[in-house]
């Protein structure tokens, strides 16, 4: 079954974004740099490809990359066609995608999803799927090779098959008498009944008493695409069923030829986790219930959000309340209040149990070949590459939950504790590793940036700022060097006596000055630049703020920017556009490390019951 183009069109239509979301400047292309010495030029497996949209690294072959790259791009057309976003020529910073070998390998990373999470499903769902918006540009990971999912356990087993197959009776009706046809049965059946956990692309031996789906590496890819366009180029408070939901409908995409494109079949195993798991049900979703439930007990899986989201996407009845229910939502509106817009629950359950056994219907769509861009492909040096799960550890490594406040419930208080003290050890571990890591390659410039980075943004100026010395003296004119040293001048300046503090601030400022002369569109000058204010006591500046409004423009689902802005913005009594900006951070999809003081924020910019919302400013 087909339906038309405007499936999606009008979902984001009525949520509010702001005019900055959709105003970004065209990202520049990342300078190469020169690696010095002989030993340092030595190519490595990792390749990288670049497109308007994308960054992907991998270190699979370049025939590979090139066709997820480019099938990302096809998604990204599709979606902006079914969202109604025109192509402007400016869009925010780059995704970057980084695609490991396996799914040891990814998960010997230990990934953190601080500002990420799926479900909660049943614990036989969790693949392997890492996402962080960073205020520099979001970065997403998964495996090259295909997952499987094991949903039930069953008695079958190698030895049972081979017990059925030498009964003659059984042999006899199998048409296996002759030797050679048992066989045969034999090795096929074996086949049929091996199914196994997760697995890497060289481990592909059989598994018994199992029964799995398969998840492809190009669906978890498309899944999290479509979620990171809809954070990105529409920003709103989503609720996590609707997110997830919408990354399975698009997870499904299927490339045929040049110019064709389906989306919103069913994914694979539907029917089987369908009828192992049941029907779930649809208050406990509605009301977010479904968020508290226990992995091990919960029939919640990614094949029922599919299931919920594609029938309200499909559907021309429920579509107009689903367009009412994010829009309230998006207005920070509470989960039982934009259910209503759905109206009876009990007529909505009823239906939804009759689209249970229903066909699913689907789209087609054609578009012209020359719309999607050939990526430009390079291979990594052995320095560069050595780097590449560095740079994805980082987010994970640097980031530190915050410390429980006065109020705080006492057994939470201790969790919040106990959490904060492991995160700090584990920072401290990874970051004596990547010290270790930067001294064997202090000729390779991406080393003492990364490095450089990670001191910074674990509150070691010193060390920040020799890493970001280092790093500029290999790569002449590069912004990124430029703009640490500035951040680590301000944080030395905010550390410094009083009295010299004036001089250590003009110091950083005209550092920042000359990273933002450097790259007009690099986001971390602009935080420098604010952070220097509270390094001098002083609230900040009209322009610093229009620095942080420029900087969420080119990430918009940063969450760290969004706080960051609204507190400023609220500072200066703009109370409206505030609560604008923080609403995704504080009612939105993810409890992220930003969100207790954003939820704090949302609380002291609600509209009042009584006198309406507050004047626009």
């Amino acid at each position: 079954m087909v339906k038309a183009l405007k499936l999606v069109v009008a979902l984001a239509a009525t949520l509010a974004v702001p005019a900055w979301a959709q105003q970004s400047p065209s990202p520049k292309a990342g300078s190469d740099v020169v690696v010095r010495g002989a030993k340092r030029t030595q190519m490595s497996s990792w390749r990288q490809a670049e497109t308007r949209h994308l960054v992907v690294l991998s270190d699979g072959s370049q025939s590979e990359l090139i066709r997820v790259t480019r099938n990302l791009e096809r998604l990204h057309f599709l979606l902006s066609g079914l969202l109604g976003r025109s192509d402007t020529g400016d869009d925010p910073i780059r995704l970057r995608v980084t695609l490991i070998g396996d799914v040891p390998t990814f998960e010997a990373l230990d990934l953190r999803n601080w500002r990420w999470q799926q479900g909660p499903y049943n614990e036989l769902f969790q693949l392997s799927r890492y996402y962080d918006p960073r205020q520099d540009g979001a970065v997403m990971a998964t495996t090259r090779v295909d997952q499987r999912t094991v949903i039930e356990h069953t008695t079958t087993n190698a030895i049972s098959v081979l017990s059925a197959l030498s009964d003659p009776a059984i042999a006899a009706n199998l048409g296996a008498n002759d030797p050679a046809a048992r066989a045969e049965l034999s090795s096929s059946l074996l086949g049929l009944f091996a199914t196994g956990g997760m697995r890497s692309e060289h481990d592909l031996a059989p598994t018994f008493g199992e029964r799995a789906i398969d998840v492809s590496a190009d669906s978890l890819l498309y899944a999290g695409y479509a979620q990171h366009y809809l954070q990105t180029y529409f920003p709103a408070a989503y609720p996590r069923w609707y997110l997830d939901g919408f990354g399975q409908v698009f997870a499904s995409l299927v490339v045929k030829g040049d110019t064709v494109l389906e989306y919103g079949r069913s994914p694979r195993g539907t029917s089987a986790v369908l009828n192992s798991f049941g029907s779930y049900p649809i208050a406990d979703v509605l009301s977010e219930k479904y968020l508290t439930a226990n992995p091990r007990k919960t029939s919640w899986t990614p094949i029922h959000a599919w299931m919920l989201t594609h029938f309200m996407l499909f559907s021309d009845t429920r579509r107009p309340q689903l367009r009412q229910y994010l829009a309230a939502r998006a207005r920070g509106d509470d989960a039982a209040s934009a259910a209503q817009s759905f109206g009876d629950p009990k007529a909505l359950a009823k239906e939804l149990r009759a689209y249970f056994g229903a066909r699913k219907p689907y789209e087609i769509v054609t578009y012209p070949a020359d719309r999607i861009e050939e990526p430009v492909v390079r291979r990594l040096t052995q320095g560069q590459a050595a780097f590449v799960k560095g740079r994805l550890e980082l987010g994970g490594r640097t980031t530190v939950p915050p410390s429980p406040g006065a109020a705080t419930p006492p057994e939470q208080a201790r969790r919040m504790t106990s959490e904060r003290e492991s995160a700090l050890r584990r920072r401290t571990r990874w970051l004596e590793r990547l010290r270790d890591d930067a001294a064997r390659w202090d000729g390779e410039a991406d080393a003492q940036l990364l490095l450089a980075e990670a001191e910074c943004r674990s509150d070691n100026a010193d060390r920040c700022l020799a890493a970001a010395d280092r790093a500029a003296a290999l790569a002449p004119g590069d912004a990124a060097p430029l703009a640490w040293r500035a951040t680590a001048l301000v944080m030395q300046a905010g550390a410094a006596p009083a009295a010299d503090r004036p001089a250590r601030l003009a110091e950083a400022r005209r550092a920042i000055a000359a990273a933002n002369r450097a790259d007009t569109e690099a986001v971390q000058p602009f935080f420098a630049y604010y952070d220097s204010f509270a390094a001098a006591g002083q609230p900040p500046s009209v322009t610093a703020i229009d620095g942080l409004q420029k900087a969420v423009g080119e990430v918009p689902d940063a969450p760290q920017s969004r706080l960051a802005l609204a507190t400023a913005l609220a500072s200066r009594g703009q109370i409206a556009p505030a609560r604008q900006v923080i609403m995704p951070v504080a009612a939105g999809p993810y409890d992220s490390p930003e969100r207790p003081a954003a939820l704090a924020l949302a609380g002291r910019t609600a509209p009042s019951p009584s006198h309406g919302p507050p004047p626009k400013p």
